[in-house]
């Protein structure tokens, strides 16, 4: 278990930054049913994962990614591309940035936005992959909702942020400057912030 400040990886995070599984060789994902990008290079970190899908069953047969994150970037979704093989792309999609650091051992908090990076990515894959066989209607994306007008944040900045350390409002405020304005949608943020600090870190 990682104490506070500790600046630790487990072994199997170890294991799967220093010999990641799954890497795609090249940048050819022609032979791929699915291709999902996430991530911005300006930022530091971007993610790419690519599936292949036996079509009776949908189950995930195989699953090759690339990225241009840190050490837990990359153990990150090595071990999550191992996870999927064999899932339905139901089960693969409903897989949390929790999941994986659970299988990895445990990730340092700081580090636990790494995570999601990969499963935001493969999911983007999964979508893909209805898109491309007529399957719209199955395809699901999050729609950002506005929680601070004034400032014009949104739920998936309040999720960004509680990724990025905050953890109190004042924190939350620190980072996007929600509810500096007229006020009233602190109730608002401050039931989003408990919502995602339970998604991500809660028991």
């Amino acid at each position: 278990m990682l104490q506070s400040g500790e600046w630790a990886y487990t072994e199997k995070l170890k294991e799967h930054f220093e010999s990641p599984k799954n890497i795609l060789q090249g940048n050819d994902t022609s032979a791929f049913d699915g291709v999902g990008m996430e991530g911005n290079l300006q930022c530091g970190d971007q993610m790419m994962v690519a599936i292949k899908v036996e079509k009776e069953s949908e189950k995930i047969i195989d699953c090759q990614w690339k990225t241009y994150g840190c050490a837990s970037a990359i153990a990150s979704t090595s071990i999550l591309s191992e996870m999927v093989k064999g899932m339905t792309l139901d089960q693969a999609f409903n897989i949390s940035p929790k999941d994986v650091a659970k299988e990895l051992g445990g990730l340092p908090e700081n580090k636990i936005h790494c995570s999601v990076l990969g499963d935001k990515a493969l999911r983007a894959a999964i979508n893909d992959y209805f898109i491309r066989n007529g399957m719209t209607d199955r395809v699901q994306k999050a729609q950002a909702r506005t929680v601070c007008q004034c400032m014009n944040v949104t739920d998936h900045d309040i999720e960004e942020a509680v990724l990025e350390g905050a953890r109190t409002f004042y924190e939350l405020q620190e980072h996007t400057k929600i509810s500096t304005v007229c006020g009233l949608c602190k109730e608002d943020a401050e039931a989003e912030l408990q919502k995602y600090v339970h998604l991500h870190f809660g028991a």
